[in-house]
């Protein structure tokens, strides 16, 4: 308990008696009683040899139960092992090489190193860390190729993440990095670490192809990345079907059946080579296992095929796309449960530009809008 706060008060034998009061207030001043604690007790690392001068190897963790004033600032000390001053240890504790390793020379280092707290008189403590060197890289690393569809509504793209590549090295110890070419950086990032690519707001329609690359330190490995940017029409969500599927998880069916179903559906419906089939969205069903898809057919004139017309071609080639993947229902309307005909039932399509869902896999990412149906009786 770092203080008390007292409410004291003096009453008199006066008739009536009068009081008053007065607040104490009792700090309790910190000993400096605790030494430093490493988190873990103790150390191990490794660095590659051939690795530049000034390599980060480790960054030491030190916390202290003491208040502020007797613990940090640290001071780290290397006490024994570091006789040919092969590490330098910062005041943040990170250790770092001071000299470029060879595995032929030594494969392992052993240093004891000190924490000393801030406090008076100051207490220490000390921690072993092991520091092994290992041959450098000999594999190049390996990366997936990644497209990317992102479907947002007119000049409305917010931005966000879109994907990730994926990449892997067979050498256990390599660190990847990611990098993308400096002028692209004005519509897209490529977050260094994990390799997640994050789009900027207000992307224009169109495909972009981006030079990424990953590097394990040694080798650096080109990535294809494409991402093709769709803009909708207010006139495609008044001539949507949408099509749900059973048992298959958003991610499933973008890295499975996506590419595959597309084809069949375009054969299903397409009257003509130059009209153009539009998947708006794919939206999981809620409480369910079953999976909306949302898409329109442009007419190579500009026009859009009616829903019914549409439904009609999807009903004759039911047998050929379950050939794909399972297909629940074919819906237009959205009656359920309302107690009104078909025909009286009045429909309406409402999209969020601003709430994207990004459904990534290893080799496809698909960004869409959130979309809402809402029905109503008209009878």
């Amino acid at each position: 308990i770092s203080g008390y706060s007292l409410v004291i008060q003096a009453r008199d034998s006066g008739t009536p008696p009068l009081s008053s009061t007065v607040t104490v207030n009792v700090d309790i001043s910190d000993v400096n009683d605790n030494s430093p604690v490493f988190t873990p007790s103790n150390y191990t690392a490794v660095i590659q040899e051939n690795k530049p001068v000034g390599t980060s190897i480790l960054q030491l963790v030190v916390t202290d139960k003491d208040s502020f004033h007797n613990g940090p600032p640290f001071t780290f000390t290397i006490l024994t092992g570091n006789e040919e001053e092969e590490f330098t240890l910062d005041p943040h504790g990170v250790l770092r090489s001071a000299v470029i390793f060879k595995h032929m020379v030594a494969t392992e280092y052993v240093l004891c190193v000190q924490a000393k707290d801030s406090g008076k008189p100051q207490q220490v403590s000390h921690t072993y860390v092991q520091v092994r060197v290992i041959e450098e890289s000999i594999h190049k690393p390996t990366a997936i190729p990644l497209e990317i569809f992102i479907v947002t509504m007119e000049d409305d793209f917010p931005g966000g993440v879109i994907g990730k590549i994926h990449a892997t090295d067979q050498d256990v110890y390599d660190v990847l990095t990611y990098t993308l070419k400096s002028e692209q950086k004005s519509l897209f990032k490529v977050n260094s670490h994990d390799g997640k690519i994050i789009a900027l707001g207000g992307l224009d329609n169109g495909k972009y192809v981006l030079n990424v690359s990953v590097s394990d330190g040694r080798f650096q490995v080109p990535i294809d990345v494409v991402v093709h940017v769709e803009q909708l029409l207010q006139e495609m969500l008044q001539n949507t079907v949408t099509i749900r599927f059973e048992n298959v998880s958003p991610e499933d069916f973008v890295g499975l059946h996506m590419h595959g179903f597309r084809r069949t559906l375009r054969n299903a419906v397409l009257s003509q080579k130059q009209d153009s089939l539009h998947i708006i969205s794919i939206q999981p069903v809620a409480g369910s296992n079953q999976l909306d898809m949302l898409f329109a057919v442009q007419m190579h004139n500009g026009g859009f095929y009616k829903p019914a017309y549409l439904i009609q071609k999807l009903t004759n080639a039911r047998r050929h796309l379950e050939n794909v993947i399972r297909i629940s229902a074919i819906l237009e309307k959205n009656c359920s449960g309302l107690d009104c005909q078909e025909q009286h039932c009045e429909q309406s399509l409402s999209i969020d530009s601003h709430s994207l869902m990004t459904y990534s896999t290893a080799r496809i990412s698909f960004v869409c809008p959130r979309f809402y149906r809402n029905v109503r009786c008209m009878c």
